[in-house]
């Protein structure tokens, strides 16, 4: 064998070599690629579901909400058309305490408040 053939074996190896690292590592990062790609369809897959949960759980506290607030606005109706009646009950008792010459004692500053605001 001459030195030229000993060098192109040797370089034909080194090349061998070389050309396998180079395809290992480029099947190392295609499999790193094709991970992540999976990853990514699946996430992608999985957000309609994910947004649909989330609108239902938004749509069930907005209805819980809502009928919180109809409970609450009732209540509330109640209790003014409440205190307007009692407000003109007592204003009556003390008409009549007035008619009869007894003094009635004063009310207390909220009550004073609520008649002069109405609030």
């Amino acid at each position: 064998m001459s030195i030229w053939a000993g060098l192109v074996a040797a370089f034909g190896t080194v090349g061998m070599v070389l050309a396998g690292l180079f395809a290992a590592r480029a099947t190392k990062q295609a499999a790193a690629a094709t991970a992540e790609a999976t990853r990514a369809a699946a996430q992608a897959q999985a957000e309609p579901n994910q947004r649909a949960e989330d609108r239902a759980a938004f749509d069930t506290i907005k209805t819980e909400l809502r009928e919180e607030l109809i409970s609450t606005r009732d209540e509330v109706r109640s209790l003014r058309s409440l205190v307007r009646a009692f407000a003109g009950y007592v204003n009556e008792l003390t008409s009549q305490m007035r008619e009869h010459r007894i003094e009635p004692p004063a009310p207390p500053d909220r009550v004073d408040e609520y008649n002069r605001t109405g609030v």
